[in-house]
């Protein structure tokens, strides 16, 4: 397969660059290394037989691209997928049901996949993926929503402890369309996933939320980019995480980027970091740049602390082991984004799993 211009100038990047410089390049596996060949295969899949809905896999030569990116993985998966992953809701279509697209692997042998999800003009959908096993994998899932469509997007990071997962998703949100998009990460050796959004119509939101615990010798890394290039547009941004564990490591990048024709942008992000243990790790940096004045609003906030004793001491007081207090001030602390998915099985499970690694990070 021909490389194209961009991907033959790239080289592989070093942790001296300021967009890798949190990133151990060293447990990548060659994901981002330009000279290492991947494999190409179409790993995540669902049934469609819900009226209004298609999934197809597709040659990727008649998939073409939809949005410019410069992210050297992104173009690692658009180069040397042969094929693509369609998911498309038909124009006015509702579908009540959440259609599910899963992955399960269990090999290490470098891979990448690619995705593109398509919403007709005033669609409705719930679309969760769920990525679980053993992997080593580059994804690019690029997400489309015609004007009015809504979309909740729920991405599950379920992963094995020596995954290696680099991904991103990027959103083209429509006039009047509503993108949610709720990021969950679990498991892995080392996620490094790259939720981004443009606008392509005025009067369109988007929120994004996420959530991640990482424990001793896991690197969780999510860098979001908000593009708002249109006027009159909105976005949210909300992710907690949690770290336990010697070496557990989490980095979040938020940034927003309000052109000078964006008037009437909305637009406010936060992320919230708490430390469990001695020898976690969290870096958290919001950014925001804006040339025009003329918004509705703009803020962005962090903060990253220890576990709140004060919190404990109360539960304990009331006769609650320390043990469950623990798991009931984690609990709380992610349940203001992980009640919103609207998937009761998925959010037992989740807060399960979150307390499963609790214990076992205390053990």
């Amino acid at each position: 397969m021909t490389l194209n211009s961009n991907l033959l100038e790239s080289h592989t990047p070093t942790s001296r660059e300021e967009l890798w410089r949190f990133t151990p390049l060293a447990k990548l596996r060659g994901l981002h290394d330009v000279d290492v060949t991947l494999n190409s295969r179409v790993s995540l899949g669902g049934a469609s037989s819900l009226s209004g809905l298609a999934i197809t896999i597709a040659d990727a030569s008649d998939v073409p691209n939809t949005s410019e990116t410069n992210d050297l993985v992104s173009m690692r998966v658009r180069e040397l997928s042969a094929k693509v992953l369609k998911v498309e809701i038909a124009k006015d279509a509702e579908i009540a049901e959440p259609i599910y697209l899963t992955r399960t692997v269990e090999s290490l042998d470098p891979e990448v996949s690619r995705t593109v999800i398509h919403l007709g003009t005033n669609s409705r959908a719930t679309i969760v993926v769920e990525n679980t096993g053993s992997i080593t994998l580059a994804e690019e899932i690029v997400i489309t929503l015609d004007s009015g469509a809504h979309l909740n997007f729920v991405s599950l990071q379920e992963w094995e402890n020596d995954a290696v997962h680099l991904g991103h998703h990027h959103a083209i949100i429509g006039k009047d369309a509503t993108f949610n998009s709720t990021v969950i990460t679990l498991g892995g050796s080392l996620v490094r996933l790259l939720p981004t959004v443009e606008y392509a119509g005025p009067g369109s939101s988007a929120e994004l939320s996420g959530i991640y615990f990482a424990t001793s010798g896991q690197h969780l890394e999510h860098r979001i980019h908000v593009d708002h290039n249109l006027p009159h547009a909105k976005s949210r941004v909300n992710y907690k995480g949690a770290l336990s564990g010697d070496k557990a490591r989490t980095v979040w990048f938020g940034d927003v980027f309000i052109h000078a024709n964006a008037e009437g942008t909305d637009t406010y992000e936060v992320n919230r970091n708490l430390l469990l243990s001695d020898g976690a790790r969290a870096d958290s940096v919001p950014n925001l740049e804006i040339e025009t004045g003329e918004i509705v609003g703009a803020g962005h906030a962090s903060t990253t602390g220890r576990f709140d004793d004060e919190q404990l001491f109360y539960l304990e007081s009331r006769g609650i082991p320390a043990n469950i207090a623990r798991q009931l001030v984690i609990r709380g602390f992610f349940l203001e984004i992980v009640s919103k998915l609207g998937l009761p099985e998925i959010e037992e499970r989740i807060m399960n799993r979150i307390e499963a690694e609790l214990e076992k990070a205390s053990s």
